[in-house]
């Protein structure tokens, strides 16, 4: 098993300046990851001497990228309209193929005030069958990421309904361990009702099967072990089910914790778990 770093994990530095995308993929390195996972905020350029020189920069560190995380999903207005996200991911996707990416990372459809998830599902559907027939025919592939904060798909039964309803060999899945509904992390929020009626490592099982990646949200991490998430839990799913693609590390701060200090930790934790379960 590989254990990748999101760059975004290091968003509290980022926008001060401290850090660019080139020396977020050498604290990669340093920090013992085997490769890294990129976000299109983090990008400086889209140009192609841009992106030939980041690619020649990872594959000198020996490290290969995962996936590129497009901001926002439909019904959310982060890059204007439906038809402007659309056209965003189109972007990103062309993107992903120059670099030689094998993935796009998605996320659904926020319902309009009123809408149900049914509701809103057609659309949403049409979008994803539109996107993932974009990025076969640029070599790439589109991860449908399971989201919530009042978003969908957000269960493991409409996760494996989109793959299935879309059914192309260029949809897949890249499950995220914190954003299913139920999880404490999908809302930020301890008193959501969500927990109540939901539970996310039910569904990490469910769709565990139909992934490529894991994306392996850490919260809070002071301690050396993540506290949020049961990941020894996971990681017995993980194992049990078979898997054996690339993990990725995504750290959302919630104990304060500088991101440098929480990503050697969780690099230290989840290689410890690593070698427990023989993975």
């Amino acid at each position: 098993m590989k254990i990748y770093m999101q760059t975004l994990s290091f968003k509290d530095s980022v926008p001060k300046g401290e850090y660019d995308l080139f020396e977020l993929i050498s604290i990669a390195k340093d920090l013992g990851y085997d490769g890294v996972d990129l976000e299109d905020r983090q990008f400086a350029s889209i140009e192609p001497e841009y992106l030939n020189r980041l690619r020649k920069h990872c594959d000198d560190l020996g490290l290969p990228i995962g996936y590129i995380g497009v901001i926002g999903g439909f019904g959310q207005g982060m890059n204007g309209d439906d038809e402007g996200h659309a056209a965003a991911i189109r972007r990103w996707t062309n993107v992903c193929s120059h670099m030689g990416i094998p993935y796009i990372r998605l996320i659904g459809c926020a319902p309009e005030k009123g809408e149900s998830d049914e509701d809103a599902w057609p659309r949403t559907l049409d979008r994803f069958k539109t996107a993932a027939e974009y990025a076969g025919s640029v070599n790439t592939k589109v991860g449908l990421h399971n989201h919530n904060h009042g978003m969908f798909p957000a269960t493991g039964d409409q996760i494996l309904r989109m793959l299935d309803e879309v059914d192309s060999p260029h949809f897949t899945h890249i499950l995220d361990t914190g954003q299913f509904r139920g999880g404490l992390g999908a809302s930020g929020r301890e008193d959501d009702p969500d927990r109540e009626l939901h539970d996310p490592y039910k569904y990490i099982g469910q769709s565990l099967h139909r992934a490529e990646m894991v994306r392996t949200k850490i919260y809070k991490i002071t301690s050396g072990e993540e506290e949020w998430i049961d990941y020894r839990k996971i990681f017995t799913i993980l194992n049990d089910g078979g898997f054996d693609g690339p993990i990725s590390v995504v750290y959302e701060g919630r104990d304060g914790l500088p991101s440098m200090d929480a990503m050697r930790n969780a690099q230290k934790f989840l290689s410890g778990l690593r070698s427990e379960y023989g993975l």
